[in-house]
């Protein structure tokens, strides 16, 4: 086994929730943990949704929020625990980051999470005990077991859904969340559930993905049951792949069965050696779908009939903006926050403004592009809520760069991270919103930026997405070359019935040098265009040498870099 199966035998990871409520209440500090239960505790803190962040001595925490609903009374909650722990110490000062976010702040994750930085030992339990007031948890947050499970944020809301499944996402959240014989798997365990046409809960990408679908299953001639069809294997970071679709139709009443059965599949196959292929995707891979799907079936205690009609229509992915619901006189709202953070006080202030504005049935949900809705809104009231001061920055008709863009942590906290990534995405997006004229039907530009290759902020499914490199660049009097942040950069990714993972079209491009290079690919794109033409559908019709050729008529110097170390 690899050092991390080593850790995990030594203590099961879910008994480090009640050792960290001993570690607050002894107000031990980071060396004290480390040297009464080793320094395989901070793999096993995962599993408290902690995870330790760069700057020594605070946790990045991490709240679980399947399906992104939460009700006011939650949603506030989260706020005034981001306003009250979430609190960077004087001496952590940070002038790019700082000066752009203030403090008290909290980011939406693409898993529909809530993350929260600078919180202290002492105050988890604290935390603890107001999430329980409210029904939230941060167990299993992070570490190798079942993680939130996705959902579509307008679940209930919209008619392009076939059946709302949040009931089924949160019994399945509700098995896994502290259950011991699935706590520890070979690898993180991601699930998607939804009942929604259009896919934005992006079962292709995750190792289990249940989309709608329907099948006679009494005979023809007496009607249709609906239910699930089943994809497993899907992911991204290094090694990505679409997940692979089974011969599977599940009712709604037997979803936390088969998503048992599949866990149980993959921690008795799963690879516990090598740590860098312990994904599930791998396992299906190796095994090859059908041969996953016997042995899913030989551990599944329901009947799994042979799949039926699939009803996904494509992906969408993105809810910003007014829409009606299928409610009469109701409507959402989605709010685009770009890279997905908001101040604790404003998510309070959301969370007043939900229930205001909102009927009784109102709810705060989180979206997988890192923006939320506000749900339940009288017609009347939509005008009154947009206008509120705490919606002032995150406007639901932005620029398509802006409602497209989404940032991984960066370099801020995270310590695997190579660049800065949440204000620049922010920066880069309101430029190019303003620099570049895009055609009057592109509604978004989907910019994802990951500061290192684990692809937190999803960039291989992006119209554009970027990947962070150090880079060294020949100075112009030929003296010691300069080491920057850039990135490599891809084009043409994107989810759906034409689903690809992006092309890598140029790597080690300096950060400075790579909105003018988006202006310049922008610029041909909006001449060459066929009617209807997405950004993503012209960059896989073009040759990337032809791209790579159009880029590097920008100032600066997009080719000549390398990757620092290369």
């Amino acid at each position: 086994m690899n050092t991390t199966e080593q850790w995990k035998q030594e203590k099961h990871p879910l008994d480090v929730v009640a050792d960290l409520r001993e570690y607050a209440e002894e107000e031990l500090g980071f060396d004290e943990i480390e040297e009464r239960a080793g320094d395989g505790e901070w793999e096993r803190l995962k599993w408290a949704g902690t995870y330790t962040q760069k700057q020594e001595g605070y946790f990045m925490m991490r709240t679980k929020v399947p399906g992104g609903h939460l009700t006011p009374e939650q949603a506030e909650v989260i706020g005034e625990v981001a306003d009250e722990y979430a609190v960077q110490p004087e001496e952590e000062y940070d002038e790019v980051n700082d000066d752009y976010w203030g403090d008290a702040y909290l980011d939406i994750t693409t898993r529909q999470d809530i993350q929260m930085h600078w919180i202290r030992v002492e105050d988890i339990p604290e935390i603890w005990d107001k999430y329980d007031e409210v029904g939230l948890t941060t167990i299993q947050g992070c570490g190798d077991s079942a993680r939130n499970v996705l959902g579509c944020p307008a679940a209930g809301l919209d008619e392009h859904e076939c059946f709302d499944a949040q009931p089924v996402i949160d019994a399945v959240s509700d098995y896994f969340t502290g259950n011991r014989e699935f706590g520890n798997l070979p690898r993180k365990f991601k699930m998607t559930i939804t009942g929604c046409k259009h896919d934005c809960a992006q079962s292709q990408i995750n190792d289990v993905g249940l989309v709608p679908a329907k099948k006679e299953l009494d005979g023809e001639g007496a009607g249709y049951t609906y239910g699930f069809h089943l994809r497993v294997g899907g992911g991204l970071s290094d090694g990505p792949r679409m997940a692979s679709n089974l011969d599977v139709f599940v009712r709604p009443e037997d979803a936390v069965e088969l998503c048992r059965a599949i866990a149980q599949t993959f921690k008795e196959l799963g690879d516990r050696h090598n740590r860098g292929v312990c994904r599930m995707r791998y396992l299906v891979q190796q095994m090859g779908p059908e041969n996953f799907e016997q042995a899913v079936r030989e551990r599944c205690d329901v009947e799994l009939p042979e799949s039926g009609i699939d009803l996904t229509e494509g992906y969408v992915g993105d809810h910003v903006g007014v829409h009606d619901q299928k409610q009469e006189g109701l409507q959402y709202v989605g709010f685009n926050v770009i890279s997905g953070r908001v101040g604790g006080d404003e998510f309070v202030e959301a969370a007043r403004a939900a229930k205001e504005y909102g009927t009784e049935e109102s709810t705060i949900r989180l979206a997988t592009d890192q923006n939320f809705l506000i749900t339940h809104v009288p017609e009347e009231n939509v005008e009154d809520l947009v206008n509120e001061e705490f919606a002032e920055d995150y406007q639901p008709d932005p620029g398509p760069f802006s409602r497209g863009a989404v940032a991984c942590t960066g370099t801020e906290y995270c310590k695997y991270a190579i660049i800065e990534t949440k204000a620049r995405t922010k920066q880069w997006a309101r430029q190019l919103d303003e620099q570049i004229e895009t055609p009057d039907d592109l509604d978004v530009v989907r910019m994802h930026m990951s500061g290192c290759s684990a692809s937190c902020a999803q960039p291989q499914i992006a119209d554009v997405g970027f990947r962070g490199e150090t880079v060294k660049v020949e100075t112009a009097d030929n003296s010691d070359d300069d080491i920057v942040e850039g990135m490599d950069v891809g084009l043409g990714g994107s989810l759906g019935a034409d689903n690809a993972f992006i092309d890598w079209v140029e790597t080690a491009v300096p950060a400075g040098s790579v909105t003018d290079a988006l202006e310049e690919l922008f610029a041909v794109y909006t001449e060459e265009r066929t009617e209807g033409e997405r950004f993503y559908e012209w960059t896989r019709r073009v040759d990337n040498d032809r791209l790579r050729t159009v880029m590097q008529r920008a100032d600066g110097p997009v080719s000549t870099g390398v990757a620092h170390g290369d």
